[in-house]
């Protein structure tokens, strides 16, 4: 095996990840840094300019209160997430963000990021809460701004980071290596931001084979965010609920402008509406199922009724929708201006963020302005900014959050030093894009004021725990080297099993016995018990990945990180015994809601040098009135 240097770098504030919660956090961190003397540095597994959810643009930001025109108040937007996830959210750390999101809007907008304006210059909003873009280059306008704020001097990109160093019961920084060059690296920091994002492909996908890599968030997000806080002792919450959205089928494109723009119809194969054949379905979870928006997972479950019963496939009524909006013109030759400027949108926005989309509908033959396309639920995400919640539990604001929610600095873990944004922290879903980046803002400026205030010292770290933890690092490659040339097939040894094996095999397990595509999205207490038997098993097999090369190495490494997420997952949904969010999972043998027993939050721990986990409810504090409250439902 080749030698591998080590590079030592020190800082004050080490932000981890490099999309837009980690942007946010730089260009934030990097103002109140220089007035300290403070020096920030940034670390991504990418390239911070294509980096993260955004990467490949996004048609519409998915987070704007409106605040300063009085289009919504706070209270609004944390009774939209209140209750789209059910009644379970920190409303602290929600109106945190929807006090501060209209800001980074505004800074984008002044970085160069262009914003439909109405002819009276207002925002075009797609819905309640979003503003429609020209995004292609949404992630690039951002990043630019972040890397000019901290300096290009001090941003590491193609490095993976493998786990925290600790220094006691604070986090000290990170550790992890080049995968391009033979090079390992040991971040020391006063503090440390984690923004690494969420997890996909711990569930197999429904696509197979070269079409894994279009999962619709992001696959090379795969759990690095939750290993990191896990591995430090952070408490964490909401694992349980992963985030299943309905997509086109097979490419994965958004339907959000479709239903909110477009205003189309879904029905099924039959020509019925779900949402509204099924609307009596919905008295069986009140309060939320009399809420509007009616919560993403039961829109999922309605369709899945459907499905179930064979209806399918489902339809997005692409042509139906389309036309209706055209012939509101006043005549022929203005109808065919109009139906010519609807397709070019419709493509757009698939051209914008999800290419695949728009190449699948070149492939099969699909314009959407006289033909239907399939949709879909996909498979489980874990994804604390977008409509799921999983990630660390983190410290509210002084002025919003209850003392049960509240130990210093806003956004820090339950860890000295280990701060999070974006789908890194928990309970504070629906941030998005903007959202993201408005949090990472937040945790930026308490971590500078952590650093400034409690003075932290640098981690001695002795040149033989270095060692340790590389060897640890390249031991997959060690492996490898040492036993490949044993058989005439790589793939195939008994002393090592491949990246790609792994994943497969986690990805089995979960889906089986957790609750996938092909278990229905159906689980049960003996279902889960099997599968973390089998995950145990796994995790011992984990010490026999092999890699033949670096890219090898950083899916072995992705691997492991995927599946503590699998396990925080399984333990916690067995923890709760009810069926809080039917359309993204189910429990078989819990079949409904029980708010007397389970209106709480399912926190989680993992004692890092024992594996040992740790099991327990938090209150849910509602700091704001209901809508249905109010209403007197």
């Amino acid at each position: 095996m080749q030698d591998f240097k080590t590079t030592v770098v020190e800082t004050d504030l080490l932000i981890l990840g490099g999309g837009m919660a980690a942007c946010g956090a730089a260009v934030e961190a990097a103002h109140w840094a220089k007035q300290n003397g403070l020096k920030v540095t940034m670390v991504d597994k990418a390239a911070v300019d294509r980096s993260g959810a955004v990467a490949m643009g996004l048609s519409a930001i998915n987070q704007y209160v409106g605040l300063k025109d009085g289009q919504n108040t706070i209270e609004d937007y944390v009774d939209y997430v209140r209750n789209d996830l059910m009644g379970v959210t920190r409303e602290d750390l929600v109106a945190n963000i929807a006090r501060h999101v209209d800001s980074s809007v505004h800074l984008f907008e002044k970085w160069g990021l262009p914003i439909w304006k109405d002819e009276n210059g207002g925002y075009v909003h797609e819905g309640r809460w979003q503003l429609m873009i020209n995004g292609e280059s949404y992630k690039v306008v951002v990043a630019e701004a972040a890397k000019n704020a901290i300096g290009p001097e001090n941003i590491y990109e193609r490095v993976f980071i493998t786990g925290p160093l600790m220094d006691g019961d604070r986090c000290a920084g990170a550790y992890g290596f080049s995968v391009r060059e033979n090079t390992f690296y040991v971040f020391k920091s006063k503090a440390t931001l984690v923004a690494m994002g969420g997890a996909v492909h711990v569930f197999k996908p429904r696509s197979s084979g070269e079409g894994q890599g279009r999962a619709w968030y992001p696959p090379w997000n795969a759990g690095a965010s939750a290993y990191f806080t896990l591995k430090a002792g952070a408490e964490m919450t909401c694992q349980e609920v992963r985030f299943i959205p309905v997509r086109f089928k097979d490419a994965y494109g958004p339907v959000g402008a479709w239903f909110l723009l477009f205003k189309s119809r879904a029905t099924s194969a039959l020509g019925g509406e779900y949402m509204q054949e099924r609307r009596p379905e919905l008295d069986n979870w009140v309060p939320y199922g009399h809420v509007k928006p009616v919560p993403a997972n039961l829109r999922n479950y309605l369709m899945m009724l459907d499905v179930m019963e064979g209806k399918g496939p489902i339809y997005m009524r692409t042509e139906e929708a389309i036309k209706k909006l055209a012939e509101a013109a006043p005549d022929e030759k203005t109808y065919k201006k109009k139906m010519k400027e609807l397709e070019s949108e419709a493509w757009e926005d698939f051209l914008d963020m999800t290419i695949s989309q728009a190449i699948l509908w070149a492939g099969t033959n699909t314009a959407p302005e006289e033909k239907s396309s399939e949709i879909a639920a996909a498979e489980p995400y874990f994804i604390g900014s977008h409509s799921g919640a999983s990630g660390a539990w983190v410290s509210g604001p002084e002025d919003l959050a209850p003392p049960e929610y509240f130990w210093g600095y806003e956004g820090m873990s339950t860890v000295k030093g280990l701060f999070c944004a974006g789908d890194a922290s928990g309970a504070s879903s629906h941030k998005f894009s903007s959202g993201s980046h408005a949090e990472g803002r937040i945790a930026g400026k308490a971590a500078i004021r952590y650093i400034v205030k409690e003075s932290p010292a640098l981690l001695a770290i002795s040149d033989e725990n270095v060692e340790s933890l590389k060897a640890e690092t390249y031991r997959p490659l060690a492996l490898f080297a040492e036993q490949s040339a044993a058989t005439t097939q790589k793939d195939v040894n008994p002393a090592y099993i491949r990246p790609k094996m792994f994943m497969l095999r986690l990805q089995k397990i979960m889906d089986e016995y957790a609750g996938g595509v092909t278990a229905q999205f159906t689980t049960s207490k003996p279902m889960l018990d099997k599968g973390l038997e089998l995950l145990a098993f796994l995790k011992e097999d984990a010490e026999k990945l092999g890699a033949e090369d670096l890219h090898e190495l950083m899916r072995c490494w992705e691997n492991v990180h995927r599946m503590y997420q699998a396990e925080a997952h399984v333990r916690t949904v067995l923890f709760r015994e009810e069926t809080r969010w039917p359309g993204y999972y189910f429990r078989a043998d819990y079949p409904k809601m029980d708010e007397e027993n389970w209106h709480c939050f399912v926190n989680c721990r993992l004692d890092p040098t024992t594996e040992a986990w740790e099991m327990t409810k938090r209150p849910i504090l509602h700091l704001f009135r209901s809508a249905t409250q109010a209403a007197g439902n």
